[in-house]
């Protein structure tokens, strides 16, 4: 599992000549990141300075905590998920009834293999939107943290959407392609704005 193996082994597996883990996995690292970061800022923004504040960084440590969890689960089902399309894709088709399960199969996998990224982009709005809370409170010593992590979860957001992309494309029934694609489309537009617009705040403090 990537969410107990260490960076150098992730790294090695990930740059190896095999199919997973790939920019799907890749994907939620970087949500888990921005997760990271998020808490790394809250838990800088504790004390008697913020008490005021106390209520929400505590709250906000807790959400982005649970989102790391959360992302390093999304990292595994996506190994998890495109393996089984490679399955899918080795099935006999010998008999029309073995192409007819065939078909079925990759059809079902392909879906699953999109619905996880589609997770991943939500997840990924969920961290821009705790990072924008964080940053009128936050402590200013790591205000850039807070940018890091609207950066980080930005592309984790249009990764996963080009991993969305390119299941959907393969998906020869056209309801299930149909279907897919209007549960899909534009998941990603919200999070990128939401990402440009922090860090853009972010930038105008620090130079300010």
């Amino acid at each position: 599992m990537i969410s107990s193996e260490t960076i150098n082994d992730y790294l090695s597996r990930l740059a190896s000549r095999q199919p997973t883990p790939g920019g799907g996995a890749a994907a939620a690292l970087h949500a888990a990141q921005g997760a990271a970061l998020v808490a790394m800022v809250a838990r800088y923004t504790t004390g008697p300075k913020y008490e005021q504040h106390a209520a929400l960084v505590a709250r906000i440590t807790s959400a982005a905590d649970h989102l790391i969890i959360e992302a390093l689960r999304l990292a595994d089902a996506d190994e998890h998920a495109f393996q089984s399309v490679i399955d899918s894709y080795k099935l006999p088709s010998e008999t029309e009834q073995l192409k007819a399960t065939k078909a079925a199969a990759i059809r079902d996998a392909l879906v699953q293999a999109a619905h996880t990224p589609a997770q991943l982009i939500k997840v990924s709005g969920e961290v821009v939107d705790l990072a924008t809370e964080l940053f009128d409170v936050a402590n200013p010593n790591v205000i850039s943290d807070v940018a890091a992590a609207a950066d980080a979860a930005r592309a984790a957001a249009t990764t996963a959407r080009v991993n969305i992309d390119i299941n959907v494309v393969a998906i020869k029934d056209t309801a299930a392609r149909t279907r897919l694609a209007e549960q899909t489309d534009g998941l990603e537009d919200k999070v990128v704005l939401a990402a440009d617009a922090l860090v853009k705040r972010v930038r105008e403090r620090i130079l300010s």
